[in-house]
C-alpha cells in the first residue's frame, strides 16, 4: 500500500510515501512538476509531492479509482466506479470536480486505466473486458468503443495513444497488438509480436516512432521504412 520512489542511477529507494491503507491501483506523474497522484482500493485519491513523504491532498470516492494527469499538468481526471469520469483543477481540487461525465455502466468489466491524448482532446478508458472507450475530454461524449481483441480472463491490458494522438493501440491475450484510427474508429492493423502471454504493458516512445510491448518478455518495435 506504500508508494516507493526509486533512483535508477544508484538503484536505491529515495523516499517512501505511506498513507494508503489498501493496494495502490493507479499512479500518474505530473508532466510539468514534482507532483503525482495515486488511487487505491481504499477508495481514495491522494495528491503528493516527490520532495515530501506526506500526502498533500486527499479525496474520498465511492469506489475503486483510476486517475491521470492531462498533458499540461493543470487538471487530472478520476474514473470512479467504472461509470463516471470527474475532472479536477489541480489548484482547487478540494472544491470538487468542475466536470462530471456519466457513462453507461457495464457490469461485465471494470475500468483499469485512464489516459489523455497528447493534444489533451481525448481520454482513453481501458477496461479488463473486451473493449476500450475513447471519449471527448471536453464534452465527455463517447466517440468510439474499440473491441474485437481477445481478453477472456479479465486481464488488465494497457492501452496507449500514439504521440500524435491519431491512433490507439492495445495488446491482447493471444499476444497480438490491435491498432485503430481514433478519428474514424476503424481498425488499421493487427501486429504479431510473438508474445507468449497477454500483453499487459504497451508504451509508446513520446518522441520517436517506436514502442515497447510486454508480456513476460518484451518486444521493441520500429517502423518499416519501405511501407
Amino acid at each position: 500500500d506504500t508508494i516507493r520512489y526509486l533512483s535508477l542511477h544508484d538503484n536505491k529507494y529515495i523516499r517512501y510515501f505511506p498513507g494508503h491503507t489498501k493496494r495502490v491501483v493507479a499512479l500518474s506523474m505530473s508532466p510539468v512538476d514534482d507532483t503525482f497522484i495515486s488511487g487505491s482500493l481504499d477508495k481514495t485519491i491522494r495528491l503528493w509531492d516527490l520532495r515530501s513523504p506526506n500526502c498533500q491532498g486527499l479525496m474520498h470516492l465511492q469506489g475503486k479509482p483510476v486517475c491521470s494527469f492531462d498533458p499540461e499538468g493543470l487538471i487530472f481526471a478520476a474514473g470512479v466506479n467504472s461509470e463516471m469520469v470527474k475532472l479536477y483543477d489541480l489548484r482547487s481540487f478540494d472544491k470538487g470536480p468542475f466536470a462530471t461525465f456519466k457513462m453507461q455502466y457495464d457490469r461485465t468489466c471494470e475500468w483499469t486505466g485512464l489516459k489523455f491524448s497528447n493534444d489533451g482532446k481525448l481520454i482513453l478508458i481501458s477496461t479488463n473486458g473486451g473493449f476500450i472507450r475513447l471519449i471527448d475530454a471536453f464534452k465527455g461524449a463517447v466517440l468510439h468503443t474499440f473491441g474485437g481483441y481477445n481478453n477472456s480472463k479479465a486481464v488488465t491490458l494497457e492501452a496507449s495513444f500514439t504521440p500524435d494522438s491519431q491512433f490507439i493501440m492495445i495488446g491482447s491475450e493471444d499476444g497480438k497488438i490491435h491498432v485503430w484510427n481514433g478519428e474514424s474508429g476503424m481498425k488499421v492493423a493487427v501486429l504479431d509480436g510473438k508474445h507468449t502471454g497477454p500483453i499487459t504493458c504497451l508504451q509508446f516512445n513520446p518522441k520517436f516512432m517506436t514502442f515497447a510491448s510486454a508480456c513476460s518478455n518484451m518486444a521493441f518495435w520500429l517502423p518499416t521504412i519501405d511501407d
